[in-house]
């Protein structure tokens, strides 16, 4: 009787302590994401002597409005200038690759055409290539055309996002049945018509999801716009605030408004995912499940 009654006990013991090493990861790997996060909040409410004078975590005199009317003023307002340019850069250029993208997966889902599946193959080939290693064949290229320190150098490459057309293909497969698409057909919609007003409305979740990870690339976009850009006019939030990071260890005047600024770089990011992270939960759930 004791045998059965201790066996039971036995086999939770190995699974409350998977559990328990289970939670501990999951703590540990909080701990390791918030950590950073709740410094940044604290050190953009301390001046340039509490700064470095008082401990990592502690809240030391409140100096946060004083530090963003420094960041805001620094340079003759650059701050927000480099603000608005990674605005433009990051949610124009997401908003039209990830169009663009879907439309892609879509063609290589739906449609037949010679070396069909080579050519996707070549998608997921690059998906696999850094974009570091290509910003030297696209500075070189962009200098061929002219296109050197402008807009377009930095906003072109980002249109064009390989792991986005493979995600574009899967929602389509999972969001776009072969059955509408043939009623619409019949119905005497053209190609262009069934796509727009048939198949991009299904493919709604998909969108938000490659927007997302596009957002998020762009946004965090530093090598390319280095070696594009020249014009601090045309500089991104990231590339502005390493050039005053530089400057810093000449100048510390500029470390309050360096932190401040980083501050106010991940709200767009936080604000994207809040709104939009319903579409973006079940367009993966959907192509998790496909």
């Amino acid at each position: 009787m004791t045998t059965h009654a201790t066996a039971p006990t036995a086999l939770r013991r190995p699974r409350m302590l998977g559990r328990t090493a289970v939670n501990v990861v999951v703590g540990v790997c909080v701990l390791y994401t918030l950590l950073p996060v709740l410094w940044l909040v604290l050190a953009a409410t301390k001046n340039r002597d509490a700064l470095f004078s008082s401990d990592l975590l502690s809240l030391g005199d409140f100096s946060l409005f004083a530090n963003l009317g420094d960041l805001f003023s620094m340079d003759g307002g650059l701050y927000s200038r480099w603000y608005g340019n990674s605005l433009l850069y990051a949610v124009l250029g997401a908003a039209l690759g990830a169009l663009i993208s879907v439309a892609c997966g879509y063609a290589f889902d739906k449609y037949r055409f010679r070396h069909k599946e080579k050519l996707f193959g070549l998608v997921l080939a690059a998906v696999m290539v850094p974009q570091t290693v290509l910003a030297l064949p696209l500075y070189l290229m962009a200098s061929g055309v002219g296109l050197v320190n402008t807009f377009w150098a930095v906003f072109l490459p980002v249109l064009f996002n390989p792991f986005g057309v493979y995600l574009g293909r899967i929602f389509s497969q999972g969001y776009v049945p072969d059955e509408v698409l043939e009623a619409a057909r019949i119905d005497g919609a053209g190609e262009l018509a069934t796509y727009f007003k048939v198949a991009l409305r299904m493919l709604g979740p998909g969108v938000v999801t490659v927007f997302l990870f596009q957002l998020t690339a762009i946004w965090n976009n530093f090598f390319l716009p280095m070696v594009m850009l020249s014009d601090q006019d045309l500089y991104p939030v990231s590339l502005g605030l390493y050039t005053w990071n530089s400057s810093a260890t000449v100048s510390p005047e500029y470390y309050p408004v360096v932190v401040a600024g980083s501050l106010l770089a991940v709200l767009p990011l936080i604000l994207a995912f809040m709104l939009l992270q319903r579409f973006w939960r079940s367009g993966l759930t959907a192509g998790a499940v496909k």
